[in-house]
């Protein structure tokens, strides 16, 4: 009797919920979307972007050691005692500067005894000369006194050669980058004292495999950067591709040369990042990176037409600093989606974020009412 009396309350109050629900969605606007981004949907906010034509290329980056262009080492060419030594490292030096003397004091008595006997040699040479024409000597004595003077002559030219060899000189305008020896020091023959870079033009040289080496050629542009100054844009070229790659790694030696640098700041040992640019395209059809999406498999974007998104399937090329090529499927002028395309589907609706701040930049300019939406409030 109780429950009969209960059970149609219950049934009046839910009847009444569900006209409130469908009365409330007849008057509050938009009906829920039949399928979320479909069409019929609501618009989904999306950035975008227009499709471009400009440069690309494949880059590669690879390290490298900063090095002078020329590093010479100098040598002493005569034993003896380092008397006297004028430079350390870090020191400018020009062509020709003296940078050493050893003790030469046996070698200038050795050139007095060897002029000595050059000038009796001399003496018995121009007398025998004279006995030839009278007749007196013969030809073959003649020819031992011409023999002694040449070997004096020799003698005494190698001892006056051994005696500049001890005055050590710089073989070239640079700086010294390192030193072995200091004033005191016995050296021997051919002992390294020091050895001098020319800084004013520094290379890089890197190694390249020999798939991308047969695309780079002399003269080409290239970026370096440096560790040590990462702020600072350094312009350099390519100096020189060697002509034979390493049997063992296929890698093929490359000299870069970097341009207008200052030598003060730059030097030899800085660790060095070359890239270089491979196959350039000056005509490219480029997009954002973030347009390309991937659907079913395939690579495609979502193309704005109007207040809707299609779906295209491009065929995507080289891709660098941000921007993706597309060989098929996309035209310049073209707009996609770059951003919020997790959110939209095929045929979807959408709201161009992108447009819209736009012409609400332009209507602030001219003065104008702001917009929201396309529509003014």
């Amino acid at each position: 009797m109780n429950r009969s009396r209960h059970r149609p309350r219950r049934i009046v109050t839910s009847f009444a919920l569900a006209g409130i629900l469908v009365g409330s969605g007849a008057c509050g606007g938009e009906a829920p979307a039949a399928g979320f981004g479909g069409r019929g949907s609501f618009a989904v906010p999306v950035e975008t972007d227009t499709v471009i034509q400009g440069r690309i290329a494949r880059a590669i980056t690879i390290p490298g050691t900063v090095e002078a262009i020329r590093t010479i080492g100098v040598n002493a060419q005569v034993s003896g005692a380092l008397l006297q030594l004028n430079v350390e490292e870090g020191d400018r030096v020009e062509r020709g500067e003296v940078l050493a003397r050893l003790d030469d004091r046996e070698l200038r008595a050795q050139m007095r005894a060897a002029e000595a006997s050059l000038e009796v040699a001399q003496a018995s040479y121009a007398r025998a000369e004279r006995l030839l024409e009278l007749g007196i000597i013969t030809q073959s004595e003649f020819e031992v006194e011409r023999t002694g003077y040449e070997a004096a002559r020799a003698q005494f030219d190698q001892l006056e050669t051994r005696l500049t060899y001890t005055v050590i000189r710089s073989p070239l305008g640079g700086v010294v980058t390192s030193r072995q020896v200091q004033s005191g020091d016995i050296l021997g023959n051919q002992s390294r004292l020091m050895e001098v870079a020319e800084v004013d033009t520094m290379v890089v040289r890197v190694s390249i495999s020999e798939l991308d080496v047969v695309e780079i050629s002399e003269g080409d542009s290239v970026d370096v950067r440096l560790d040590a100054l990462p702020d600072r844009e350094i312009n350099a070229r390519v100096r020189r591709v060697f002509p034979a790659a390493d049997p063992a790694t296929r890698l093929v030696p490359v000299e870069v040369m970097l341009e207008t640098i200052d030598a003060e700041a730059v030097r030899p040992g800085f660790l060095a990042r070359v890239t270089f640019e491979l196959s350039p395209r000056d005509d490219a059809v480029l997009v954002p990176a973030g347009a390309i999406v991937t659907r079913g498999g395939g690579e495609g974007v979502f193309l704005v037409a109007d207040s809707t998104v299609v779906l295209r399937s491009v065929t995507p090329g080289l891709s660098a600093d941000g921007r993706v090529e597309v060989l098929e499927g996309l035209a310049v002028g073209d707009r996609v989606v770059v951003a919020g395309s997790n959110t939209v589907r095929d045929g979807g609706l959408i709201r161009d974020m992108t447009l819209e701040r736009a012409a609400g930049g332009s209507a602030s300019e001219r003065g104008g009412p702001a917009t929201d939406g396309g529509e003014a409030q």
